[in-house]
């Protein structure tokens, strides 16, 4: 299976990946599926079925409205955050969607939109099904779609084919461990960002890679700002108060902190991350890292890269994302990136290891280093359950990419102080990370139905302040 680091980190919205932009782009694939078979101007009805996490906890993550927009033909990079609500208003008060934005048809959300919140499909956590009827309503197409992680959505075809996408499937360097990836470097003579950056070329140019993940990086960066710009609460029962405003304006106050306390910059590295997760729970912009859940992870390390490493540029930003999507890859490969199949170590800690090993790559550390760094911002998220409270992408997973931020930086600066050996290798955390997610109970992956979940919400509400 060929992954490219531009399938790690996609442009889109929030809160989440798996059950925002997942089912978005599998509603959209749906009725492009339509189109393309003729079938669009027959149809006057479709049934969205959302089951197992997708289901349980869709609501809160969003999953019915990006049914609805994948249907009216948006896409999740595409789509004006900003006219989201108008746009669902509006479907909703006139009971009426237009497929593709062109193909007019009735909707009745009770039987039209339907989450099964104890039923799952055969193939994975996050399953949906669509069906199309035409007027007399005969079944015209009927297709099953799962979203496995980050983004990415398969049908039932290519998961029996093994997820091999069309395209590309043989790159100019073949590895599919750790140690595999570290051979390759130590024959070559080269950097991990090179021998990513050398299969990257498979799909586009060198000119065109470096330009697209510095529009990754600009959007990133966009996130963070507006982060620090808006007030007030999430949106979701929970009515969590947005922090990073007050917290920029107060860095920002007081700018000779730093003088006085060095971990002022860990204060800065937290509020990148919490203005990307705020951002993200808010339905805003934000880019997939490699999932939703854990996008505040990666750019609140690279920005902290980028304006407290002595010497960092753009290259450098080229470098730290090409390394933190080979160390995805490897995640991707061997074990999930999925927090509804292996719990919240498989997108906080992932994410984690792949911003510790990409730090570690940008200031100066050799291939071994790298994977070290790796291997020690996962190894400490194992068993990292996922528990959002009342199923919002909010509580606990805000704060949790600040401490995972602030995590992989020490993982990074621990790996440059020693040497690359080290007793636990990456293959084996990944190997354990899956593992663990496998004996991990349903409850802790995505369902809101165990851990904080069921804690939080059992205390009087007057005792809890969000």
């Amino acid at each position: 299976m060929a992954i490219s680091v531009f399938d790690l980190f996609k442009i889109g919205i929030g809160p989440s990946s798996s059950h925002t932009v997942g089912p978005m782009r599998a509603a959209r694939q749906f009725v492009a599926r339509l189109e393309k078979d003729g079938l669009l101007t027959a149809t006057r009805r479709v049934r969205s079925e959302m089951y197992g996490s997708l289901g349980a906890t869709g609501k809160g993550h969003g999953s019915d409205t990006a049914v609805l927009l994948g249907l009216a033909g948006e896409l999740p990079d595409m789509v004006d955050t900003d006219a989201v609500p108008d746009i669902l208003a509006t479907i909703r008060r006139e009971k009426q969607l237009k497929l593709l934005g062109t193909q007019a048809i009735a909707f009745n959300e009770p039987d039209d939109l339907i989450l099964h919140k104890r039923k799952t499909l055969p193939y994975h956590p996050n399953g949906m099904i669509f069906e199309a009827f035409d007027a007399d309503g005969n079944s015209l197409s009927k297709r099953a779609y799962y979203s496995v992680g980050g983004g990415f959505v398969v049908d039932e075809a290519a998961i029996e084919a093994g997820f091999t996408p069309p395209g590309v499937t043989e790159l100019k360097h073949q590895f599919n461990t750790a140690a595999e990836l570290l051979a390759l470097c130590k024959e070559q003579g080269k950097s991990i960002s090179q021998i990513m950056l050398e299969n990257e070329l498979a799909w586009r140019s060198e000119q065109e890679v470096r330009r697209d993940l510095l529009t990754i990086w600009g959007v990133m960066q966009a996130c963070v700002k507006r982060g620090c710009q808006r007030e007030g609460t999430l949106p979701g029962g929970m009515k969590v108060k947005r922090r990073a405003a007050d917290m920029y304006q107060k860095l920002l106050a007081a700018p000779e902190a730093a003088l006085r306390d060095p971990l002022t910059v860990m204060d800065w590295v937290n509020l990148y991350a919490l203005a990307v997760n705020e951002e993200n729970a808010a339905g805003g912009r934000v880019v997939t890292a490699p999932t939703n859940g854990a996008a505040g992870i990666i750019p609140a390390v690279m920005h902290y890269y980028a304006r407290f490493v002595p010497g960092a540029s753009e290259d450098g930003i080229v470098r730290y994302l090409l390394t933190a999507g080979a160390i995805g890859i490897l995640f991707k490969l061997n074990a999930s990136i999925s927090g509804a199949e292996v719990g919240c170590q498989g997108e906080v800690g992932s994410a984690c290891s792949m911003a510790a090993g990409a730090l570690a790559e940008v200031m100066g550390g050799t291939p071994e280093q790298v994977e070290n760094a790796a291997e020690i911002g996962m190894e400490h998220n194992l068993g990292l359950t996922c528990d959002p409270v009342g199923g919002l992408v909010q509580v606990p997973c805000i704060e949790r990419n600040a401490m995972a931020s602030i995590k992989a930086i020490n993982a990074a600066r621990m790996a440059l102080r020693g040497d690359g050996q080290h007793c636990v290798s990456l293959d084996r955390v990944i190997k354990t990370m899956r593992d663990t997610g496998r004996d991990m109970s349903t409850k802790y992956k995505e369902t809101a139905r165990g851990g904080l979940a069921i804690n939080v919400i059992e205390v009087p509400v007057n005792v809890v302040e969000c």
